[in-house]
């Protein structure tokens, strides 16, 4: 079916070419609602081919995207940030944040979607991720949630966005609550799975119960040099394990699982990863140039911009609930929806509920 679209968008996109070379005097009113009419299907016209160009069918029979066709790079802040680009420039940005242990593929159907509603895209690799690279060899390798944030904040300048919609799950959403926290002019909406995420040391430092506790067991066991070693050696087997425990009801292949991964053979990813993780604990310090926003961070900051909150019911690592637990962190408008049959890997398992609460944000 899409095979069939593309044909037709590519023969009205030639038509439309010829029809604007005619004589002007030919170019009557029938042209001019033809050209219009032809104008806006071209506007779904590069989606769909980058769609077509990567994708596969599902069990489903719909095709979507397993790859980006394309990965840019652009020097911004401390880094050469890889990222992934979809739909028209002059669209309303939508700036996608993945998590761990994940990639920009999390996004690549969901990139589609909203590519072919006419927003720009942006999917970036957050630091230590596929493309992504430090700018020096002596730049501390630093996981810390401020400095992942400064990196988008960064990315949005050099890109020249002002303002652009965040969406993000795990690492990614508490990179868009930060931003949408402490610089709302810079976040017109956003879209975050699992809610408020941003980190306090000190509550870290407090105990969970134990079924909690168990659900977080990855961070201890990093927290051991037994686990720096481990993760060193295994990171790709670990990181599927992972998958599959916090998406129990998610199937997805090796083929699916590999294209991430890919994404982890990067020479700071295992540096980035356990510093996030001891640092969170308490285990390794952060950088003094990010203290003054991790003391606004440790303060709790409400989130005033309009806000989608997403749980998935069969998140392992993060029980669903009905948003009531941090309703208060959100003092602009704000609705939570929980998406059947889901996991932690939200906008790759559901990415039509996904791109819908990304326009649904985008509406308020």
């Amino acid at each position: 079916m899409v095979c069939r679209l593309l044909l037709f968008l590519l023969g009205a996109q030639k038509h439309l070419q010829e029809s604007m070379m005619e004589p002007t005097k030919k170019f009557n009113r029938r042209h001019f609602l033809s050209a219009a009419a032809l104008t806006f299907a071209a506007t779904k016209l590069s989606s769909l081919q980058a769609l077509a160009a990567t994708g596969r069918s599902d069990k489903n029979g719909y095709q979507a995207p397993v790859s980006f066709r394309e990965i840019k790079q652009i020097r911004a802040g401390l880094l050469d940030i890889g990222y992934a680009e979809a739909g028209p420039a002059n669209g309303q940005p939508v700036i996608l944040l993945h998590g761990w242990p994940y990639d920009i593929h999390s996004y690549a159907k969901v990139s589609a979607i909203l590519a072919a509603e006419g927003y720009r895209v942006i999917v970036p690799h957050l630091r230590g991720h596929g493309t992504t690279k430090f700018l020096s060899a002596q730049t501390f390798r630093n996981g810390q949630q401020a400095a992942v944030a400064s990196d988008i904040l960064s990315l949005m300048d050099a890109l020249h966005i002002e303002k652009a919609i965040l969406g993000g799950f795990d690492w990614g959403a508490r990179t868009a609550n930060i931003i949408a926290a402490l610089w709302p002019e810079r976040c017109k909406a956003m879209v975050s799975v699992n809610g408020y995420l941003i980190n306090n040391l000190e509550k870290n430092k407090q105990p969970l119960p134990p079924k909690a506790e168990w659900g977080w067991w990855y961070q201890y066991y990093f927290a051991t040099e037994r686990g720096k070693l481990g993760y060193t050696a295994n990171w790709h087997d670990f990181n599927k394990l992972i998958w599959k425990n916090v998406s129990p009801k998610w199937d997805f292949d090796d083929t699916t699982y590999n294209l991430s991964a890919a994404s982890f053979n990067n020479p700071d990813y295992v540096s980035i990863v356990l510093h996030n993780y001891r640092w969170r604990l308490g285990i390794e310090p952060g950088e003094q140039q990010y203290d003054a926003i991790e003391k606004q961070l440790a303060a709790a900051p409400v989130i005033a911009v309009p806000s989608v909150t997403l749980d998935g019911d069969s998140d392992g690592v993060v029980p669903a609930g009905d948003g009531s637990a941090y309703a208060r962190m959100f003092t602009g408008k704000h609705v939570h929806r929980v998406i059947k049959g889901a996991g932690h890997n939200l906008p790759q398992e559901a990415p039509e509920a996904f791109s819908k609460a990304i326009m649904e944000a985008n509406s308020y």
